[in-house]
């Protein structure tokens, strides 16, 4: 597949370095010569210095025969336009623009991204799926990754454990006939920095990373055995009164259940513009590095700091500062990738990755196949794909014991006739099925394989 990537920031780079590394010819495009020829010495791909919405530089990345236009560069006028220029001019088949201002996105705009006027086929908002993240991770306390799939009928989690894990140094397999009620597997889990799938025989220990795919109603029940009993919060301070912070306050006030929050906005103006829009959410004005303002915010009887400011430094330092003064939990936003190994040695209990979130947002519409959600771990170091299985896959009418899967992949969950089941080796996959499969990056493009139409398929 050819994809031209239009931007060399983080965002753009990760996306080609994905793409790159499963072997697509990808194209990625920036004004800024120096970024180009970063991406250029790094990466197996080839680049173009200039405007990605202008005809001539598309034109020399080879639109032509492309198969795919992504635009992420800083400009979301570049974005549109150079999928307006894609589609108009050069007939790229699939065009993807990440749109920041949440201007362009409200519904009475709507009819703009249609194929007669300006044709995007996804629009993908950092703000939006930050604030989706964050959400995510306030519903699964204790969990530093929580993603659905299968319509929210399976989540997957990732937890770090201590010492107050009961299941520590207990082989893998004997987990089933310990807790046979519960429907949750151990897809992978990491130590010293890297990733595994497990064998039966593999034994947890203090310090690991685990990532667990488990039925929706068995999540509470799943994080309780793996030695975590925080309950969900519902008195929380939100730092930060940017796009992902009004986003995130305004889905908690829309929630059934009564949550006490508290937004903290260092610039008057904003505070204001975000007061007049929340209704039961309390805005005070300030610095939340402030120990005043914090005990303003009564931060000692909060049970979770969500820290969403544009400053990675000042999110790390809210987050312990209160904590210091007695807040539960924190949680912060951080964008610099050398600044997340810091999250855990100061007490951190979890952080936000934007770049990560956007990249899974994209990555799941370039996939081909059945491949109907992606959530990319670990920077990419795995991913976990929820995919329709097809009657000419290899998966389909054997045991799953049986069939040769790549290493380093993990079924986790099956939605087999409205029922969703944890797999084991006799349980059979039939047409029409729904699965969850973690796949370290190495298998990835083998995942991807299964699950594509065979020509024999018409």
């Amino acid at each position: 597949m050819k994809v031209i990537v239009c931007g060399a920031g983080q965002v753009g780079f990760n996306i080609a370095r994905q793409l790159a590394t499963e072997n697509n010819d990808v194209v990625i495009v920036d004004q800024s010569e120096a970024l180009v020829r970063k991406v250029t010495d790094l990466l197996d791909v080839a680049g173009v210095t200039g405007y990605a919405s202008r005809p001539d530089v598309l034109g020399e990345a080879g639109a032509r025969d492309a198969d795919m236009l992504i635009a992420v560069t800083y400009s979301d006028e570049v974005n549109m336009v150079a999928c307006q220029v894609a589609h108009t001019v050069f007939s790229i088949p699939r065009k993807i623009a990440r749109i920041r201002a949440q201007a362009y996105l409200e519904p009475q705009w709507s009819d703009m991204f249609q194929r007669n006027h300006m044709p995007i086929d996804v629009i993908i908002s950092p703000e939006v799926e930050v604030a989706r993240s964050v959400l995510r991770r306030l519903s699964a306390p204790g969990a530093f990754e929580s993603t659905p799939f299968l319509d929210g009928r399976v989540r997957m989690v990732g937890t770090r454990l201590t010492s107050e894990c009961p299941l520590l140094h207990t082989p893998l397999r004997q987990l089933t006939a310990l807790f046979p009620d519960v429907a949750a597997k151990v897809v992978a889990f990491e130590r010293n920095g890297r990733l595994y799938t497990p064998s039966g025989d593999d034994q947890l220990l203090e310090d690991d990373n685990v990532f667990i795919i488990a039925s929706e109603d068995h999540v509470g029940r799943t994080m309780h055995l793996f030695g975590h009993e925080e309950e969900v919060a519902r008195r929380i301070i939100i730092a930060g009164g940017g796009n992902v912070g009004l986003n995130v306050a305004f889905a908690l006030e829309k929630q059934e259940r009564r949550i006490k929050a508290k937004l903290i906005e260092r610039d008057r103006e904003r505070a204001e513009y975000v007061a007049e829009r929340l209704d039961r959410t309390i805005v005070l004005n300030g610095d939340v590095l402030d120990a005043a303002l914090l005990a303003e915010a009564n931060v000692a009887e909060a049970e979770m700091i969500v820290a969403l400011t544009d400053d990675d430094k000042a999110n790390l330092l809210a987050g312990v500062l209160a904590k210091e003064e007695g807040a539960g939990s924190a949680m912060a936003l951080i964008n610099n990738q050398n600044l997340m190994r810091l999250v855990a040695p100061l007490g951190l209990d979890a952080f936000i990755n934007p770049r990560a979130t956007t990249v899974s947002s994209i990555l799941r519409h370039v996939r081909r196949g059945r491949i109907r959600a992606l959530h990319s771990v670990r920077d990419g170091a795995a991913e976990v794909i929820e995919a329709q299985v097809l009657a000419t896959s290899p998966l389909t009418g054997s045991p799953l014991g049986s069939v040769n899967l790549p290493p380093g992949v993990m079924v986790g969950a099956v939605l087999s006739n409205g029922e969703i089941k944890v797999p084991d080796g006799r349980d059979i996959l039939r047409d029409g099925d729904s699965v969850v499969i973690f796949a370290l990056k190495s298998a990835v493009q083998e995942v991807e394989k299964l699950f594509r139409v065979s020509v024999d398929y018409f």
